[in-house]
C-alpha cells in the first residue's frame, strides 16, 4: 500500500497503467473487469480478468469498458478506476491530484466523461493531457523546443498522430484503428481461409509471435500452430499460419493508420516538416511492437520512423513527467 497525494493514469482501451512519484511504475494490467451479474460485484480486474475471457461461466460477464480510447460503460469504468486508485493507497480521507491520459480529439462530453469518472473514482482533482503530449514525453523528445516533433502513438483502440513544437499540438489527427484491429482482422482472416474460430487472445498471440507489418521471403518467415473449433464440424482442430498470412491479414489496417500519418504530414507547415524530416517519426504504443512496421512507415512516406524505448510504457511514463510539472499543466 502506498500513499500519495499525486498520481498518473494511463487509461487505454488495452492497458491501464498507474505512476506513483519516487516509485514509478506500480501498476499495469489489462483494462478488464470480471462482473456477476446478478449482483454487480467485482469479480477480478486487470490481468486475472483477462484471464477469464472465453473460460468465464455465464454467470460472470467480462468486459472492456473503454472502447477506441474513450469511455463505453460509464460506471463500469468508474468501478475500475476506482479499483486501482483504492490498490495505491487512495481512500475516502485520502484523495490524490491525478493527471491522467485522453485521446486528442476527443468530444469536450467524453473529457468530462472521463474527469467525473475519475473524480467518482477517488480522485481530488483531475486533469487530462493528450495522449501525444504524454507518450512524446515518455519518449524523451524535447517538445517544449522550438522544433517540430512528430509522434504515432499506436493503441489498443486507436492511434493518435501528433506534431508537436513549443509543448503543444501543431497538427493531430486520431485515427479509430490500433491493435486490437489487428486482432479482429487476424481472426476473420482465419475464419475465411481455414473456416476455423479462434479467440481473441489467440489472435493476440499470432500478432505478437508472428505478426509483421511487410512481407519476408519464405525462407524468413515464422510458422505458428494455433488450435480453434472448426466452423463446419464444431470440433477441435489444429492449423500452421505463417507471417506473410498475418500481413495480408492486417494490410487494411496497416494502410488506415499510414493514411492518417500522410494527411497530417500534408497539413504540416514546411518549417516542422523539415524538423520531421531531419528527426524522424516516433513510434509508441503497443502497435508501435509489430515487427517491421517502423519499416513499413518509412517505405511508404519516405521518412525514417523510429521505435521508442519501452513503447508501450511511455504514455504513462509521461504522466510522471508531467506530475513534476504539474503546475504548468495545471495552467
Amino acid at each position: 500500500m502506498f500513499f500519495t497525494s499525486r498520481i498518473g493514469i494511463d487509461l487505454g482501451t488495452s492497458n491501464i497503467s498507474v505512476f506513483l512519484p519516487q516509485k514509478g511504475i506500480v501498476i499495469n494490467e489489462p483494462s478488464v473487469i470480471a462482473i456477476e451479474k446478478k449482483t454487480g460485484k467485482i469479480i477480478s480486474v486487470g490481468e486475472t480478468a483477462k484471464q477469464m475471457i472465453g473460460r468465464a461461466p455465464e454467470n460472470i460477464n467480462i468486459q472492456r469498458p473503454l472502447k477506441r480510447g474513450v469511455i463505453a460503460d460509464y460506471q463500469v469504468t468508474e468501478a475500475m478506476i476506482k479499483y486501482f486508485i483504492n490498490k495505491v493507497g487512495a481512500s475516502l480521507f485520502f484523495k490524490p491530484e491525478i493527471i491522467i491520459s485522453a485521446p486528442a480529439g476527443i468530444t469536450s462530453a467524453e473529457k468530462r466523461a472521463v474527469i467525473k469518472a475519475t473524480i467518482q473514482g477517488g480522485a481530488k482533482q483531475v486533469w487530462t493531457v493528450q495522449n501525444s503530449i504524454l507518450a512524446a514525453l515518455g519518449a524523451g523528445l524535447p517538445i517544449r523546443e522550438p522544433s517540430g516533433n512528430m509522434i504515432v502513438d499506436i493503441g489498443g483502440g486507436t492511434t493518435e498522430i501528433g506534431v508537436i513544437s513549443l509543448g503543444g499540438l501543431v497538427e493531430f489527427e486520431l485515427v479509430r484503428v490500433g491493435g486490437d484491429d489487428f486482432d479482429s482482422a487476424i481472426l476473420d482472416y482465419i475464419r475465411r481461409a481455414y473456416n476455423m474460430d479462434i479467440g481473441s487472445r489467440t489472435a493476440e498471440i499470432i500478432k505478437i509471435r508472428i505478426g509483421s507489418a511487410l512481407k519476408r521471403d519464405e525462407e524468413q518467415e515464422d510458422n505458428l500452430t494455433i488450435r480453434g473449433n472448426d466452423l463446419i464440424n464444431g470440433m477441435p482442430r489444429i492449423i500452421t499460419v505463417k507471417t506473410n498470412e498475418i500481413t495480408e491479414a492486417i494490410g487494411s489496417q496497416l494502410d488506415t493508420i499510414i493514411s492518417g500519418i500522410k494527411r497530417v504530414l500534408r497539413r504540416t507547415k514546411p518549417e516542422i516538416s523539415s524538423d520531421i524530416i531531419e528527426k524522424g517519426i516516433v513510434l509508441t504504443g503497443g502497435g508501435a511492437m509489430l515487427s517491421d512496421i517502423n519499416n513499413l512507415i518509412h517505405k511508404i512516406v519516405n521518412i525514417p520512423a523510429y521505435i521508442a524505448q519501452d513503447p508501450l510504457l511511455c504514455t504513462i511514463k509521461g504522466t510522471g513527467i508531467a506530475l513534476e510539472a504539474l503546475k504548468d499543466f495545471k495552467s
